[in-house]
């Protein structure tokens, strides 16, 4: 991101920005005027709960049980907490489960920045094997999950971490049938450990939102406390910093309560109070409905110019993903991708980012994946982008 802004003529592929050009701003005046023009109390210029605005808590919790359907658990307004931002949550739930040299497991791939958190916190990702279209390698999962709990490293497993929806970086969307699959693994190994569910890109399926419900819903999850994290920031805006959790378990969720108030007092109020007026007129589902569309044709128009540049005839690969905001590509044989070899540098050259695969696996970690994003460019610079994309890669192909 440094890189970019320093740097007006770069091209960047890599951050994982949401497109100006959809940002809600009507929406947000609205609910703005509405606040400041009423005659009332302006409790929400004031400071806030440490846990968040009670009326958002609870909008949340009843949009959260809405998406996993008829006859889903509630999540309990009680048990939820808004932050600046899932990823504050994030890290404030491993901060107060795991200490250095504790394992979460996590997917491959999975978010770069919460691998970069846990080697932060000296906690160790721990890979669960997947199959090349995405899938989880269900058997592998069962005999490496085996291992680990008759280990003597089992007391050290704290976590299990998914991005179940339509997933950063590889835009994956995992069945009930893999979650329900993982429960039982664990359970069977004596590892019933908490289980953080990261849904920040739920809401950006390209055709609604995917089928499975969340393991709050999920009866093999019964057993495990769970912690379910949404977002504001990507469907609607991230300008706004609100994201928010759904715990299960009171003792986990007051002690990340406890350290969010050393932290910040409290996520700002106004930002809230703007957000709750924004679901309250329908305004966000609104919103949700067109950002579906614009990534939909965005993605297809990566896809289209990747593929016009000649990018899979020099032996690139990737699948199109039906939600999220990235294409996730594998390099031919021979290509490191990883940050200031080769190919970086040919990319520097032609002035386009992306973001190197290697720091979204846990070891071991390949050195053959691109994360590519199309949220923020759009149009021409979509285009000049890939093309300056297929160009490096043209560089490095063999003569």
């Amino acid at each position: 991101m440094n890189t970019a802004l320093a740097d007006p003529g770069m091209l960047s592929l890599a951050a994982g920005f949401t497109d100006t050009a959809t940002l809600p701003a009507r929406a947000v005046g609205d609910a703005v005027a509405a606040l400041v023009g009423g005659e009332g109390p302006v409790e929400f210029l004031q400071y806030g709960a440490n846990r968040g605005r009670e009326r958002l808590r609870r909008q949340l919790a009843a949009r959260t049980a809405a998406l996993d359907g008829p006859g889903a658990a509630v999540a309990d307004p009680d048990l939820t907490i808004i932050g600046n931002g899932s990823q504050q949550l994030l890290h404030l739930a491993i901060s107060v489960l795991a200490d250095p040299g504790d394992i979460v497991l996590v997917e491959r791939p999975t978010y770069f920045v919460f691998m970069e958190m846990l080697g932060g916190l000296g906690v160790e990702p721990m890979g669960l094997p997947a199959r090349p279209d995405g899938a989880l390698d269900l058997p592998g999962c069962e005999q490496m999950i085996s291992a680990l709990g008759a280990s003597a490293r089992r007391g050290r497993v704290k976590a299990l971490y998914l991005m179940s929806y339509f997933g950063n970086p590889s835009g994956i969307s995992r069945t009930e049938a893999e979650k329900i699959a993982l429960a039982g693994m664990l359970e069977r190994a004596g590892l019933i450990v908490p289980v953080l569910e990261d849904a920040a890109y739920r809401d950006l399926g390209f055709a609604g939102t995917w089928p499975a419900r969340s393991v709050l819903a999920l009866d093999a999850y019964r057993a495990f406390p769970r912690l379910y994290l949404g977002t504001l920031t990507k469907p609607f805006a991230t300008g706004l910093k609100i994201g928010y959790a759904h715990a299960t378990e009171r003792g986990w969720f007051d002690r990340m309560c406890w350290l969010k108030g050393h932290e910040d007092f409290g996520s700002a109020n106004f930002p809230q109070a703007i957000l709750e007026a924004v679901i309250e007129s329908g305004a966000l589902e609104r919103h949700i409905a067109g950002l579906r569309a614009t990534y939909a044709a965005k993605m297809h128009a990566l896809d289209a110019a990747l593929e016009a540049g000649g990018l899979r005839a020099l032996g690139w690969d990737w699948a199109r993903p039906e939600g999220g905001l990235y294409l996730w590509l594998r390099a031919p044989d021979g290509i490191d991708t990883d940050g200031e070899g080769p190919f970086w540098r040919a990319c520097m050259h032609e002035r386009v980012l992306y973001v190197p695969g290697s720091l979204c696996l846990a070891a071991p970690a390949e050195r053959r994946f691109v994360r590519l994003s199309f949220g923020v460019l759009a149009g021409d610079a979509l285009a000049g982008a890939a093309a300056r994309f297929c160009r490096a890669a043209a560089s490095m192909a063999p003569t």
